[in-house]
């Protein structure tokens, strides 16, 4: 028993290593060629729609100046550019920072949410924002995000130009990398991110997910799907499957980059990811109960995918791992032998390659010292991830057999000296 446990663990990982390496080609191949539309859609810029952009902002006093002035700063006309921040029950100085934004800067506003949005939670900020605007396409940002210049122009460029997409899908990148050891390892990740999950999904199927931050949608399709789900902590995933269910597609475009803050500390990190994973699972669970409901049944192929990741995969890593420490104290007759040993030797060489990869594609980050933090990776923020899941999973199991109110949780923000990438 011991035996065929310990070899369907090990297929499942080695099933999931593939598949990212996989996706790491895609992501390569969509890096080589998506800048090649570019000339052609800048023809189509006539007639430029009316931009909506979303920024929830609670208790963001650190970051929301940053924000702000990065938003001043972007290339769209400032006629039909209306930049909101969502001052959602702040008990700081976030309002009065954006009012004085506002008064210099008339496409700026602040708006409060009110009952029932009120202190609730993003969702609820969102449909706050989405009730109280206009304009034709929505952008959303969250409140540590300092755009590139061009990054809201390239995200509606690709909505006018690709009458398929939905959503358009930038990149992020991360603003403190180097702060700490933890943000050099969240940046290795957030890379990998981009260029396997996004761009390699986009390349090989024609899907990407929207993320939290840096996307653009058509405010038809926000009003047509009633908004922004309240119950789901990943806000951000749940959307993405009620577009493609409408018939869309979700497009990503790295030519539209944001710089974002990572946790620097252990404590954020972990309450932030675990917010995330119950998310995903929420979705997973939500959506795969609805299955003969859902009209698109691409999208059923990125749902068994997140079901892999945050059930199956996960999984398949506890129990080889439980497997190895029981046999270093009782004899499991396990007998994987020499085999296991160079199958797992390869396992790891094939992980350090494909985020190498990753990484050489943003030329600057393929440095020696994140070489190093590639190979401490597998052994340390990895496992991290499995201890986190595991965690988030009971803690949905009981919200749900408790029958109790989803609780958000914003992530707190650390002070930064000036706005990076821009």
């Amino acid at each position: 028993m011991a035996n065929i446990l310990f070899y369907s663990a090990l297929s499942l990982i080695w099933l999931m290593l593939l598949y990212h390496m996989f996706l790491m080609q895609g992501g390569y191949r969509h890096f080589k060629t998506y800048e090649r539309v570019i000339t052609k859609w800048e023809r189509k810029m006539d007639h430029l729609p009316t931009v909506s952009v979303f920024i929830p902002a609670h208790n963001e006093e650190m970051v929301i100046s940053q924000t702000l002035k990065a938003m001043a700063r972007l290339h769209y006309p400032k006629d039909k550019l209306d930049i909101i921040v969502i001052n959602d029950n702040s008990s700081d100085q976030t309002g009065e920072i954006a009012q004085g934004f506002a008064e210099k800067h008339p496409f700026i506003r602040v708006i409060e949410t009110s009952t029932p949005n009120r202190g609730i939670g993003k969702s609820s900020a969102l449909n706050e924002a989405l009730a109280q605007s206009d304009g034709e396409i929505i952008v959303v940002y969250d409140a540590d995000n300092t755009p590139e210049r061009m990054a809201v122009w390239h995200l509606v460029m690709g909505l006018l130009n690709d009458p398929l997409a939905g959503a358009m899908v930038g990149k992020f990148r991360v603003s403190n990398a180097e702060r700490t050891w933890l943000t050099r390892f969240i940046n290795i990740e957030t890379i990998c991110f981009q260029w396997m999950a996004q761009a390699g999904r986009w390349n090989w199927f024609k899907v990407a997910t929207i993320p939290g931050t840096n996307f653009a949608i058509h405010r038809h399709i926000m009003e047509q799907l009633g908004g922004w789900d309240v119950k789901a902590l990943a806000e951000d995933t749940e959307l993405t499957v009620r577009v493609y269910d409408l018939g869309y597609y979700i497009r990503f475009f790295p030519a539209a980059i944001t710089w974002e803050q990572e946790p620097e500390t252990l404590g954020v990190w972990w309450k932030q990811r675990t917010r995330w994973a119950r998310g995903n699972q929420y979705v997973v669970i939500k959506f795969l109960t609805q299955f003969f409901k859902l009209k698109r049944k691409r999208i059923i192929f990125d749902l068994f995918y997140f079901f892999f990741t945050y059930f199956l995969f996960f999984f398949g890593v506890i129990i080889s791992n439980m497997l190895f420490v029981v046999n270093l104290f009782y004899d499991l007759h396990l007998q994987i032998g020499n085999v296991a040993l160079i199958l797992w030797g390869l396992a790891f060489l094939l992980f350090v390659a494909e985020v190498a990869i990753a990484l050489s594609i943003e030329r600057t980050e393929m440095t020696r010292k994140n070489f190093l933090y590639i190979l401490l990776m597998y052994f340390t923020y990895s496992q991290m991830w499995i201890l986190l899941v595991m965690y988030s999973l009971f803690l949905e199991i009981k919200r749900v057999l408790l029958g109790q109110e989803v609780t958000w949780y914003k992530t707190e923000r650390f002070s930064e000296k000036k706005v990076e990438g821009n």
